[in-house]
């Protein structure tokens, strides 16, 4: 079930990171300056970073479910926090709210990412446990 539930949530963090993407480089072009359209370009691309990531944890075999389930809550809640706080920061100028306050969100979304990845990392190195 847990697979299932990774795979299906990396492609609608995919799919909505080419709908932003295509909104990004066609509507927003004309609307944001150069700097903001990279912000949110890069906000695009972590998230597409993160679909195939969660992509690659649904269908991999190497690691057990429990640390699957980790790895996706983390991607998951990462991935909004950092991604989605890009989002309205970078197109903050077109809010009638200001979301500059947000921006402590980022990092926290990073740190959750980074995360994922050395759980990943750390359940890699780890020595295999002999059977008996």
């Amino acid at each position: 079930m847990i697979k299932k539930k990774i795979i299906t949530m990396a492609a609608i963090l995919g799919m909505i990171a080419i709908i932003f993407g295509a909104f990004g480089a066609h509507a927003l072009k004309k609307l944001l300056p150069v700097e903001q359209l990279t912000t949110f370009e890069t906000g695009v691309r972590y998230q597409m970073y993160h679909a195939l990531f969660l992509l690659f944890i649904g269908t991999t075999t190497i690691i057990n479910l429990k640390l699957k389930k980790r790895i996706y809550i983390l991607t998951v809640f990462g991935v909004i926090f950092f991604s989605g706080s890009i989002y309205l920061l970078a197109t903050n100028s077109l809010m009638p709210i200001d979301f500059k306050i947000l921006g402590f969100i980022t990092p926290i979304g990073g740190i959750f990412l980074i995360s994922a990845w050395f759980l990943l990392f750390f359940d890699l190195i780890r020595p295999i446990k002999k059977e008996k």
